[in-house]
């Protein structure tokens, strides 16, 4: 059985990326808050530890877990083509999606204009965030490689700091458009494109919380032992 009081959850993540859907599930924040212990975040959340630590036991290896060995700068290159690329593409048909399923179930659902400024709002704030990630902080990850220690901008710590933030925000908001959203169970009334507007919702959720994880716990940690040396 797994030791509810050793692994961190960016720890079990790591080991196995099918635990997100189980730690998503109980509202364990592994993405902002994975430093956490596994039986320190089920007392935060009022959850049974022990029930936890077996529902993961029983888990079947599932996902990719390549990116566990990557060097910093062949990190933020995964980073980019799995999860910008994702966002890139996404953020926008999503922003359009919930537009349009407002405008023709927004008499009978009112939730859905609350739903849909939280997607407008977690778009206008994650498309810039990843543009300085791809042309300022992972250029300079690639340098500190090289022996760079000083930038424009000053120490890789600034930047680091400020995407920290951006990160909890959109924790922030990704929280309240599930609550939002009723935690995306979908209406009995509801059309095909309302039911892919919430299913399209939550794999975004799933796929930033993801994203997250791995730059707070593994990439800028990474980084920032390379600016110390």
């Amino acid at each position: 059985m797994t030791d509810v009081h050793d692994p961190t959850l960016g720890d079990l993540v790591a080991a196995n990326p099918a635990a997100v859907r189980v730690l998503d599930g109980l509202g364990l924040d592994y993405c902002c808050h994975g430093n956490r212990s596994l039986a320190e975040a089920c007392a935060a959340a009022g959850v049974d530890a022990a029930l936890v630590a077996e529902r993961l036991a029983d888990l079947d290896v599932d996902g990719d877990t390549t990116w566990t060995s990557l060097d910093a700068p062949a990190l933020a290159a995964h980073i980019i083509d799995t999860h910008h690329r994702y966002l890139h593409e996404e953020l926008p048909l999503v922003d359009a999606l919930a537009a349009k399923v407002l405008s023709v179930h927004g008499d009978r659902h009112p939730e859905l204009a609350e739903v849909r400024r939280f997607v407008a709002a977690i778009r206008a704030d994650m498309e810039p965030h990843l543009m300085t990630e791809e042309r300022v902080l992972f250029p300079a990850i690639a340098a500190l490689t090289n022996g760079a220690r000083e930038f424009a901008f000053g120490s890789v710590v600034n930047p680091i700091r400020m995407m920290g933030m951006d990160h909890d925000r959109a924790g922030e908001l990704l929280a309240k458009l599930r609550s939002a959203a009723c935690g995306y169970a979908v209406p009995d009334d509801a059309c095909a494109s309302f039911r892919s507007l919430y299913e399209r919702l939550e794999a975004l959720e799933l796929d930033t919380h993801l994203h997250i994880h791995k730059e707070n716990h593994v990439l800028f940690p990474a980084a920032l032992r390379l600016a110390e040396r």
